[in-house]
């Protein structure tokens, strides 16, 4: 797995801040957003890689660099051995066939006005030559795919419920063969019991079709079903990635052992005797982020260094990454 060829993608210290703007005519510079500040890490072909944290942390925006639906402030995304941020715009595009997105909201993806044999087709105008009834043939397909009707191709999104709006999109993001599917946290809007089924469709596809995942979320329980590896950013930096199996036995940031404590146990009498950590205040807002270690405000275990220096995103482990002055002492 960590032959230099399985690597699909590379993101080396990848940045993403947005400027912000003041005075009379908002022309003067004075500030960034560091929505992303310097996140590296690899995704293997055929893994699933989990990206979790808190909201406003930055994993949406790194999912959106990568296919350069934001262009990065600095740093390199390198998919399959091309180097994304030295291409013009027109090389970029034929990339762009091969990396494809699952949105999180099924209601706001979906154009109102659009069928759903022109919604899941649009990618196939812009990226092959099919026409007539090739294309409606294909289109047909990509809806059995998905476990959706093929007749349902002149139907209008407002007919369908928000887990069959979500096929409609893995349909639409399927429709050119991609190498990497971003899900950008594609079952936080669904009914629980929709969750499963369009996680397992996710699964059934990625055996299928030997499809590459950055699945982002919020939900732990559900990275950890579907994930092989799992990054835990926080304030748009990295704080540790590993295999998600060793991260639940052996987290090394305390920012991940707070999330992992905030999962829910089914058995009541495991949750009462586990240790809860609350973590105090809020986080810290992006345009000023703390001087040190961004998780020095709430962290317990903060000392001067952490207050003083940012810590190095540093391998601890065998293939076990962690940016924290004390990650050795976590477990003692």
């Amino acid at each position: 797995m960590n032959a230099e060829n399985s690597v699909l993608v590379r993101v080396r210290n990848l940045k993403k801040y947005f400027p912000v703007y003041q005075g009379i005519l908002f022309n003067r510079h004075v500030k960034d957003v560091k929505a992303v500040d310097d996140v590296s890490f690899n995704i293997f072909k055929g893994e699933t890689l989990g990206l979790v944290g808190e909201t406003g942390c930055g994993k949406t925006t790194v999912g959106r660099t990568i296919l350069h639906l934001y262009k990065p402030t600095s740093g390199q995304i390198i998919f399959d051995q091309v180097d994304l941020t030295d291409l013009a715009e027109n090389e970029l595009r034929h990339i762009r066939q091969r990396m494809q997105m699952i949105f999180q909201d099924p209601y706001a993806s979906l154009n109102p006005r659009m069928t759903v044999g022109s919604i899941i087709s649009a990618p196939l105008d812009v990226h092959t030559s099919l026409k007539g009834l090739d294309k409606r043939e294909r289109v047909q397909e990509l809806l059995s795919i998905v476990g959706l009707n093929p007749g349902f191709v002149n139907r209008y999104p407002h007919e369908f419920s928000g887990g069959q709006r979500q096929r409609i999109g893995i349909a639409r993001a399927l429709a050119v063969n991609p190498d990497l599917v971003i899900c950008d946290e594609p079952i936080s809007s669904l009914d629980v019991s929709i969750q499963a089924q369009v996680v397992n469709l996710l699964e059934e596809l990625q055996d299928r079709l030997g499809l590459t995942y950055l699945f982002i979320a919020h939900d732990l329980s559900m990275v950890r079903h579907i994930s092989d590896r799992m990054v835990v950013m926080y304030l748009g930096k990295v704080m540790e990635l590993a295999d998600r199996d060793e991260i639940y036995k052996n987290p090394m940031h305390p920012y991940t052992r707070a999330l992992l404590s905030a999962v829910p146990i089914p058995d009541p009498d495991k949750a009462i005797r586990r240790d809860r950590i609350i973590l105090e205040g809020d986080i810290p807002s992006p345009l000023n982020p703390p001087k040190g270690c961004n998780f020095n405000s709430r962290c317990p275990m903060a000392t001067d260094i952490c207050f003083q220096c940012e810590p190095d995103y540093v391998e601890m482990d065998s293939n076990h990454f962690v940016a924290c002055h004390h990650a050795g002492k976590i477990n003692r």
